[in-house]
């Protein structure tokens, strides 16, 4: 393989813990390949030119770090109202959520291009280049029409929504078009895959070549579904920490006498964070003898606090707890602590261990994460039950989690509290089950995987 180099919205140093999995894993291939990292720097020049950006470079190791700041308006443009405030919503199957009259479609092009001319400089002939996520769709396309011919291949974090939800995107077809510029994108899930082909086939008029390509407009792109892991051994080893264990035994000593749930998230609307609550009251209501001995604990991180709709559910979940701790709440139990703010990495694992059940019910999720950190931070002879929404994409791996549907309060409640009931031989058994396949299909052979395959893709001239 040459040099990798590797394109996303935000890039982060692999030598740091801090982060993340796949910033770590993504790291060991750069770091093998002596393979360049580029993004956005995070920086807002006030009173820039649009589309123009000063490029900033920095050094991790053997890994190239390459970030361009961006001026007022192009962050703007391309960052919030258009791929937060179009893409986000549409493709989590929210249309009443997304801005399609705020006139940010030119300023998401103008931002790919300008990352395309000044990655262009930077590139050599044979890098294998992998792009990452909705930020960045139409970045190929832009490289192609410079003339690049390096192989180019795409990940799409998020899920990707059924066609009727895609044509509602304006420019939809400029901006599948632009997918096959690359040679192969990547995509959560198996539904993923089913709405790219029903999409390709019906609005763009491909045809289906072999298990995995679609031919179009002169080219054969491949799509497959790589499902995306995280570093077990890692997150294993955070478990074993001094913050984690810390956590988990001040959790253990204050909640004695109670059966923890915890719901882990950033605060958004895809997450299913009033459902989830919602299904909770439906449980102590439906199943008293869970009075005075459940507690859900739900953290919410803070997102985007000056978007309508996020404020909005903020105050909706607030409204709910406290609705939820009045009605059932207790001198000494509050059946729910909502905690909005951010809880530090480290000490996550400690707080999952702790939990009896973990409750990740997201109306739509590409992948969830969580899921799979939670299973791994488990005691195995004493593991706890992960109840998960079959919207998420970790649900096509996950079979042995209690899977709900996260509209349907009142089945969530029984699965609750089949969780909390569950002997501890089956909940050994599920267990097991799952840790080997997020072991399995960890996020090192997701990596390993994507660039397999991309490699495997021809290289030849694109005219998309």
């Amino acid at each position: 393989m040459g040099r990798l180099v590797v394109i996303s919205n935000r890039v982060a140093d692999p030598r740091k813990t801090a982060a993340g999995g796949l910033a770590v894993a993504l790291g060991q291939a750069l770091e093998a390949s002596g393979g360049l990292w580029f993004g956005w720097s995070g920086r807002i020049t006030e009173g820039g030119t649009p589309g123009e950006g000063e490029v900033n470079r920095q050094q991790a190791g053997p890994v190239q770090l390459v970030t361009v700041d961006l001026c007022r308006d192009d962050h703007d443009a391309y960052y919030e109202r258009h791929s937060n405030g179009v893409l986000w919503p549409v493709f989590h199957y929210r249309l009443d959520l997304a801005d399609f009259d705020g006139g940010s479609i030119s300023g998401y092009r103008r931002v790919n291009q300008l990352f395309a001319l000044k990655l262009k400089a930077l590139l050599r002939p044979d890098d294998l280049i992998w792009v990452h996520d909705y930020h960045l769709i139409p970045l190929a396309a832009e490289l192609r029409a410079m003339g690049c011919e390096q192989r180019m291949g795409f990940f799409l974090h998020i899920p990707l929504p059924p066609p009727l939800m895609l044509a509602a995107l304006p420019e939809h077809e400029w901006l599948m078009r632009s997918l096959f510029a690359y040679d192969l994108v990547g995509l959560q899930s198996e539904a993923d895959v089913t709405h790219f082909a029903r999409y390709a086939s019906d609005e763009l008029q491909a045809r289906a070549e072999g298990d995995h390509g679609w031919h179009a407009f002169g080219k054969t792109l491949q799509v497959q579904a790589f499902p995306i892991g995280i570093d077990v051994d890692e997150f294993q080893a955070l478990t074993r920490q001094r913050e984690a264990q810390d956590m988990h035994d001040q959790l253990r000593r204050e909640y004695a006498r109670r059966r923890l749930l915890v719901g882990v998230e950033r605060l958004d609307y895809s997450k299913g964070l009033p459902q989830r609550l919602k299904a909770f009251r439906t449980l102590l209501q439906k199943y008293p003898e869970n009075q005075g001995s459940a507690t859900l604990i739900q953290i919410a991180s803070p997102s985007r606090e000056s978007v309508d709709a996020y404020a909005s559910l903020r105050a909706e979940l607030e409204s709910l707890s406290g609705a939820i701790n009045g009605e059932h709440g207790e001198l000494d139990w509050m059946p729910v602590r909502y905690i909005h703010r951010n809880v530090a990495r480290k000490r996550l694992p400690g707080l999952y261990r702790a939990a009896a059940v973990a409750l990740v019910t997201p109306l739509r999720d590409g992948m969830n994460l969580v899921a799979k950190e939670f299973v791994a931070a488990q005691d195995p002879e004493d593991p706890g039950v992960l109840v998960l929404s079959r919207f998420a994409g970790a649900a096509e791996q996950l079979k042995e989690a209690l899977l709900v549907n996260p509209y349907d309060t009142a089945r969530t409640a029984e699965a609750i509290q089949r969780a909390l009931q569950m002997p501890l031989a089956e909940r050994q058994q599920r267990h097991q089950a799952l840790l080997q396949r997020i072991r399995t299909h960890d996020v090192h052979w997701w990596r390993e995987r994507f660039l397999r395959a991309l490699q495997a893709t021809p290289a030849q001239e694109k005219t998309v």
